[in-house]
C-alpha cells in the first residue's frame, strides 16, 4: 500500500496524460479565465504602429579623389555600395547623440510619451523609451533598418525618415569640420609655392634681360657671348632647374588645392535609401491572438505544475499519516 502511494504521482508521458483527463475540468476553468483575462489586458494596451527605412551606405572611396584625379585607383567608386565596415559606422552614426538629440527636439518626444519633466528621471525615462521605440539593425543583405514604433502611424512613419535623413546632415558636419583643416593646411602651402614661383620667375626674368644687355654692349659679340655665359651660366642652368622643381610642386599642390576645397563643399549623401518609411494600416503591437495564446498556455501550464505539487504533498501526508 506503502510503495503505491509512494509511486503514484511518479509521472510518465501516459500517467501524465491520464492525471490531465482527471484534472480537466480545473483546468478548463483555469484556461478561460485565463484566456478572457488576457483578453481584456490585450485590449488596455496601447496598439503601436510600425514603420521602418531600408538604406545601403555608400562606398568611402573619396569623392575629390575620384573626380579630379586622373592617377586615382582605388579600387570603390563614390557611386559604389558600401561594405560591412561602411554598415556599422551607420549604424553608429544612427545610434550617436546629435540625431537623437534632433529628434527627440524635433517631435517634442517628452510631451508625445507624456513624461513629466517634474518626476524623478524624467531623461532616463525618456531615453529608455526612445530606446525600446527606435531602433536600428544590420540586415542579412548588409543593408541598416530603421525602425520606428509609435501610437500615431504617422509619427513612426516621419520619425523614421526625418533619421534617415539627419544621416547626411551629421555625417558631413563631421567630415567637413576636418576637410576644414585639411584645406587651410593646402591652402597655405599652395599659396607660398605660388609666391616663391613667381619670385623665381621675377629672378628668371632679371637674369635673362642681363645677359640680354650684356651681349649688346660693345665689343665682339662672340666674345660678349662667352663671357655671358661664364659669368651667369651656372646660375642660369641652377635656377632653370629649381623653377621645373616648384612649377612640379605648384601642379601638384594646385590638384591637392582643388580636391581639398571640393571635401569642404560636397554634399553628396552617404546612403542609397530603398525603401522609405509610410504610415502603417496596421498596428504592429500588441498581437492580441498571441497574447491569448502564450498566456493561456502559460497560466495552464503553471496550473498543472501546483496540482501536481499540491496533490503530492497530500499523498506523503497522508503516508506519514498511515505512520
Amino acid at each position: 500500500m506503502e510503495n503505491t502511494k509512494q509511486t503514484g504521482y511518479n509521472f510518465s508521458s501516459v500517467d501524465l496524460l491520464i492525471y490531465i483527463w482527471k484534472k480537466r475540468t480545473v483546468l478548463m476553468g483555469i484556461g478561460l479565465i485565463a484566456g478572457i483575462a488576457s483578453i481584456i489586458i490585450s485590449l488596455l494596451i496601447t496598439p503601436m504602429f510600425q514603420s521602418s527605412v531600408i538604406m545601403f551606405p555608400t562606398s568611402n572611396a573619396s569623392i575629390s579623389k575620384d573626380l579630379l584625379s586622373q592617377n586615382y585607383s582605388g579600387r570603390q567608386s563614390v557611386h559604389g555600395f558600401g561594405e560591412e565596415q561602411q554598415a556599422e559606422q551607420l549604424l553608429q552614426i544612427l545610434n550617436s547623440e546629435p540625431i537623437r538629440s534632433r529628434i527627440i527636439q524635433k517631435y517634442k518626444l517628452l510631451e508625445h510619451y507624456e513624461i513629466s519633466p517634474d518626476e524623478k528621471y524624467p531623461l532616463t525615462r525618456l531615453y529608455e523609451t526612445y530606446n525600446s521605440n527606435i531602433n536600428f539593425r544590420l540586415t542579412e543583405y548588409m543593408s541598416v533598418e530603421i525602425s520606428v514604433m509609435d501610437r500615431d502611424p504617422e509619427y513612426a512613419a516621419n520619425m523614421a525618415n526625418d533619421i534617415s535623413a539627419l544621416v547626411d546632415t551629421v555625417f558631413n558636419s563631421m567630415t567637413k569640420e576636418r576637410a576644414r583643416e585639411a584645406f587651410h593646411l593646402v591652402e597655405r602651402e599652395y599659396l607660398e609655392a605660388v609666391q616663391k614661383l613667381a619670385a623665381m620667375r621675377d629672378s628668371m626674368d632679371l637674369l635673362s634681360a642681363q645677359v640680354s644687355e650684356n651681349l649688346k654692349t660693345s665689343g665682339d659679340p662672340t666674345n660678349n657671348l662667352i663671357k655671358a655665359i661664364s659669368e651667369n651660366g651656372a646660375l642660369y642652368i641652377t635656377m632653370m632647374n629649381m623653377l621645373r622643381y616648384e612649377t612640379a610642386m605648384v601642379s601638384d599642390l594646385s590638384l591637392k588645392y582643388k580636391e581639398a576645397r571640393l571635401e569642404t563643399v560636397q554634399n553628396l549623401p552617404h546612403k542609397f535609401v530603398v525603401e522609405e518609411a509610410y504610415p502603417s494600416e496596421k498596428k504592429a503591437y500588441p498581437k492580441k491572438s498571441l497574447i491569448v495564446i502564450v498566456s493561456t498556455f502559460a497560466s495552464l501550464l503553471f496550473a498543472l505544475i501546483v496540482l501536481i505539487i499540491v496533490d503530492n504533498i497530500r499523498a506523503r501526508v497522508a503516508i506519514q499519516e498511515e505512520k
